[in-house]
C-alpha cells in the first residue's frame, strides 16, 4: 500500500481522505501530485459524464433524477458541480449544491462544488484530478457538470468520455447558435422540460440537425426527451449514456480520441510547470530580474527579453554574453506594454 495515509483511506472508502485529497488538487499542494500518481493506474474504469448547456435549463435536476436512478441501480455516484467565480474577488457561491436534491446521508454519493477561479471553458482547473480521485474511490459514474455559460462550456470534452447538453423548448433560432460550441461536443441531446408545449418539435429539429451535420466521429449524436419535474425519461438517458460508452469501448475513432485527450492534458501539464519554474525564476533568478527590469525601463525591447528568459529556462547561456548584445529602444521611444 502507499505509504500516504490519506491515499490508504482513498483507497479503502474513506471519504473524508477523498474531501482532503480533492481539496489538496484544488490548492496546487504536491501532495496532490503525488497521491495522483499513485492511484492513477485505478482510474479509467469508471462512466464519467459531463452534462453542459444554457443556463436555466435545468442540470442540477436532471442530474438529482438521474443520480437517484442510478443509487436503485446500485451503483455509487460521484459529482464534481462546477460554478463560476467573481472576477473581482474569486469567490464563488457554489450554489450547483445547494440545487442538487440529493438524498441526506446516502454514503453512495459524493458531491463535491468547485469555483472556476478564472478558468475559462466551463471547468475549474482541478476537474479532471478530481474526476481520478473519485474513480480511485470506486464510484462507478462519475457527473460533472458545467458553470452553464452556454458555447463557451467546452473543456468538459477533455475530461468525460459521454458528453450531454441539456436544452428546452422553446431555444428557437439559439439552437442554431450551439453550431459555434456546444453543438460539436454534444454526445447526446438531452431536452428538458419535456413536459412543455413545443418539446416534440424541439426533438425533432435536434435530430434533423443532427442527421446534416459532419459528424466528428463514427457517432451521431442522440437525442432524448427527458423531464426533471416529472421524473420522466430518465432511465432512456441513462440507456443513450451506456449506448456511448460500449461504442467508446469498441470503436477505434474514439480511441483516438482518448489518445487526442492524454497528449493535450500532457500539453497542458507542461505549460502549468513551465509557468511555475518561470515565476519561481521571476522571483528568485537575477539575472531574470535585471532582463525584466530592462523591459520595464525600455532599455532593451521585450521580445529580446523574452528570447533571454526562455534561453535561461531551458539553461542555454548566460546573460552576460548576451547583454552586450543588448539593443536598445530609440530615444524617446516608449515600451508597449
Amino acid at each position: 500500500m502507499p505509504p500516504d495515509p490519506l491515499v490508504k483511506g482513498l483507497l479503502s472508502g474513506d471519504r473524508i481522505a477523498l474531501a482532503k485529497l480533492i481539496t489538496d488538487v484544488e490548492s496546487g499542494s504536491p501532495r496532490a501530485s503525488e497521491a495522483l500518481r499513485t492511484v492513477y493506474a485505478r482510474t479509467g474504469r469508471s462512466t464519467v459524464v459531463g452534462f453542459a448547456g444554457p443556463l436555466g435549463v435545468g442540470k442540477s435536476s436532471l442530474i438529482s433524477r438521474l443520480v437517484r436512478y442510478l443509487r436503485t441501480e446500485g451503483l455509487k455516484v460521484g459529482v464534481v458541480a462546477v460554478d463560476p467565480s467573481s472576477p473581482f474577488s474569486g469567490g464563488a457561491v457554489l450554489g450547483d449544491r445547494v440545487r442538487l436534491d440529493l438524498p441526506r446521508g446516502d454514503k453512495g454519493v459524493f458531491v463535491r462544488s468547485m469555483a472556476t477561479r478564472g478558468q475559462a471553458g466551463g471547468l475549474a482547473q482541478g476537474t479532471r484530478d478530481t474526476v481520478r480521485l473519485m474513480e480511485a474511490f470506486g464510484m462507478d459514474v462519475v457527473i460533472v457538470e458545467t458553470v452553464g455559460s452556454g458555447q463557451s462550456d467546452v473543456n468538459i470534452r477533455d475530461v468525460a468520455t459521454t458528453r450531454v447538453v441539456v436544452l428546452v423548448p422553446h431555444l428557437g433560432d439559439d439552437i442554431q447558435s450551439l453550431k459555434a460550441g456546444l453543438f460539436e461536443i454534444a454526445d447526446i441531446f438531452a431536452v428538458n422540460k419535456s413536459d412543455l408545449p413545443g418539446s416534440a418539435e424541439a426533438v425533432r429539429h435536434l435530430r434533423e440537425m443532427t442527421t446534416i451535420m459532419s459528424p466528428r466521429s463514427d457517432w451521431r449524436p442522440d437525442v432524448t426527451e427527458c423531464s426533471a419535474l416529472n421524473a420522466t425519461g430518465i432511465e432512456e438517458l441513462w440507456k443513450k449514456i451506456q449506448r456511448h460508452e460500449d461504442f467508446v469501448r469498441k470503436e477505434s475513432s474514439a480511441h483516438q480520441e482518448s489518445r487526442d485527450r492524454l497528449k493535450k492534458e500532457l500539453r497542458e501539464l507542461l505549460q502549468r510547470k513551465l509557468e511555475e519554474r518561470l515565476r519561481s525564476m521571476l522571483l528568485e533568478d537575477g539575472e531574470v530580474e535585471e532582463w525584466a527590469r530592462q523591459v520595464e525601463e525600455g532599455k532593451i525591447d521585450p521580445y529580446t527579453g523574452s528570447d533571454r528568459i526562455v534561453q535561461r529556462l531551458s539553461g542555454q547561456g548566460r546573460s552576460k554574453t548576451v547583454s552586450r548584445r543588448s539593443p536598445r529602444l530609440d530615444k524617446g521611444a516608449r515600451p508597449r506594454g
